[in-house]
């Protein structure tokens, strides 16, 4: 759980009401946005604040604090409206950036008047944005300049580790690329971001001063804000563009609420190139719009609340309204609210709105009894099939990442179900077959004696359009058998054998398969149904995850036979 410094005064003033002191009135109004005072500082006037809502960083300044909890003190209903003016200021990007650091998000805000608070607190949100939402700027990663000392378009390239220099922050001698990943403490902190890539990010103006070496330092001469400062230029790059996007949105955000005005930025990346869109104009403060169900709304909460009483809550709540129906609210859900994605989340903050306190509770009078899904019998089955046949059970990660389902496998890469800002490069997708799993298991256990007889009875996540999250969950099977001799008759055998056993009549036709050898394949049928694939690992699957030995395999779509069997 994040905890966030504010300044005391700042909080007061933003607020608009005195507090006089009192941490136990501030409690019972940060209870509203899940939100704690840890520790008050009275001496430095310095507050700090537990914020238990971990997927708000609009929360993670005393700006934003300040502007959702507008709302619930009655001084403001709705969304706050933030609008930026015409390009001020034009990007250009080098296609080589791609697989390095691709995206680039800008603008500039003029006019404003900073004082000392004002800075700290700024440079809090920003070290504060980029350790946690930008996951320790492995994501995303923050600069803001003096815009009166940078001549536009910018340039967003790439940089020999010692083909360019400039005095980083906190510095006065100038410094490589390379000479700052060794000896500046940010360098040296998060230089591992970059120092796996034969080139490096780097922001110029069109004089050829650099502004930054992202994600590491911004230059002194450039990226130092001081009170005399009335024109900032905000830049943000990283790996996700929708992320970039959101974090600039927060920071200039801030800043307008501060006073200043802000101005779009247009990014050009390269017309040749892997970027889906090849003109940008950010920050995007537009609302998102989303339909609420006022009968999902009450079956959830427990109460008959009309669909005009949810209006005015989720307007408490600072969302907008954009119609009100009988049985629906449209809602317009402002920019920075990126925690929000799905009705529940809408109704959450319609039941914060209402009080929980004011929830009457219900008590289930009736006693129930649990007992295991029908096909759980069935899978506890497979599991011992497959055990008996002399074969190992593994339990390994549902999230993989798009490397080892597809490139390690020599497969064709399809739609699956990725995570919008994964915490780990190894996990950033849902598996959508159970195989790689296996071999990443394999790889990983070669000292083992061999044969290595393993399988895996476990759940995979496909896309589907018709379900309310867009995607379902099934179960499949799939087994390894890895030695000098593995070879097709053997995996064959052993799926007749669990078949035989587990009362389901097959068929293999003959089929092709990147992931196995030519000739060495077949297509697992069921009832005249395609369920599975069986045979001889390509040898460049086996050279990817580094496998000396051959490996035969089968896996299939376990869910599609016990539908069968349970409708017989």
């Amino acid at each position: 759980m994040p905890t966030i410094d504010v300044e005391y005064a700042e909080l007061e003033h933003l607020l608009g009401i005195e507090l006089q002191g009192d941490m136990a009135k501030l409690d019972e109004i940060l209870a509203f946005i899940k939100g704690e005072v840890k520790l008050y500082n009275e001496r430095e006037g310095i507050i700090s604040i537990e914020m238990k809502d971990t997927n708000r960083p609009d929360l993670w300044s005393v700006e934003g604090l300040s502007r959702a909890l507008s709302g619930y003190l009655n001084q403001q209903k709705g969304p706050k409206h933030y609008a930026a003016g015409k390009p001020a200021v034009e990007v250009n990007v080098n296609a080589k950036l791609w697989n390095i650091r691709p995206f680039i998000c800008c603008s500039t805000v003029k006019g404003i008047h900073l004082t000392d608070a004002i800075i700290r607190g700024l440079m809090h949100q920003q070290d504060k944005l980029d350790k946690t939402y930008g996951r320790s700027r492995q994501k995303t990663s923050i600069g803001i300049y003096n815009l009166d000392l940078i001549t536009a378009p910018l340039k967003y390239t790439v940089a020999k580790p010692d083909e360019a220099s400039f005095v980083p922050l906190g510095f006065t001698e100038k410094m490589t690329l390379s000479e700052i990943l060794e000896r500046h403490p940010k360098g040296i902190e998060y230089g591992d971001i970059v120092k796996k890539h034969p080139v490096y990010p780097i922001l110029f103006d069109s004089k050829g001063n650099v502004l930054s070496f992202p994600p590491i330092i911004n230059s002194n001469d450039l990226g130092k804000v001081t009170e005399q400062t009335r024109n900032l230029l905000v830049e943000v790059t990283g790996t996700m563009h929708k992320t970039v996007l959101n974090t600039l949105n927060l920071v200039t955000s801030a800043l307008i609420d501060r006073g200043g005005k802000a101005y779009t930025a247009t990014i050009h990346y390269p017309q040749d190139s892997e970027y889906p869109e090849k003109k940008v104009i950010t920050p995007d403060f537009s609302n998102r719009r989303m339909s609420l169900s006022v009968e999902y709304t009450n079956k959830l909460l427990g109460l008959k609340l009309s669909a005009q009483r949810i209006s005015e809550l989720l307007l408490t709540a600072g969302l907008g309204i954009e119609k009100t129906q009988k049985d629906s609210v449209d809602v317009l859900v402002p920019c920075y609210r990126i925690d929000v994605m799905h009705q529940v989340d809408l109704i959450e903050d319609v039941a914060i709105a209402y009080g929980y306190n004011n929830i009457e509770p219900l008590w289930r009078e009736l006693p129930t009894t649990g007992r295991a899904k029908p096909d759980q019998r069935l899978i506890d089955i497979a599991r011992e099939l497959m055990v008996g046949l002399g074969y190992q059970e593994t339990l390994t990660y549902t999230l993989t990442n798009q490397e080892s389902l597809f490139d390690k496998m020599n497969a064709q890469k399809t739609k699956n179900v990725e995570v919008a800002n994964p915490k780990v490069v190894t996990m950033t997708c849902l598996r959508n077959w159970l195989l790689p799993s296996l071999m990443e298991f394999l790889s990983n256990n070669q000292s083992v004696e061999f044969p290595q007889k393993i399988f895996e009875l476990g759940k995979v996540t496909l896309l589907d359009e018709a379900k309310e999250t867009k995607t379902r969950d099934e179960e499949w099977l799939s087994a390894a058998t890895a030695h000098a001799n593995a070879n097709f008759t053997e995996i064959k055998s052993a799926l007749d054998a669990f078949f035989g056993n587990f009362g389901v009549d097959w068929q293999i036709k003959e089929t092709a398969h990147p992931s196995f050898i030519e000739g060495r394949v077949g297509r697992v049928i069921v009832g005249g149904v395609d369920v599975g694939v069986v045979g001889e690992i390509n040898p460049l699957v086996l050279e990817a995850w580094k496998l000396e030995n051959p490996v035969a395999a089968f896996e299939v779509n376990l869910q599609r036979i016990l539908e069968g069997k349970l409708n017989k």
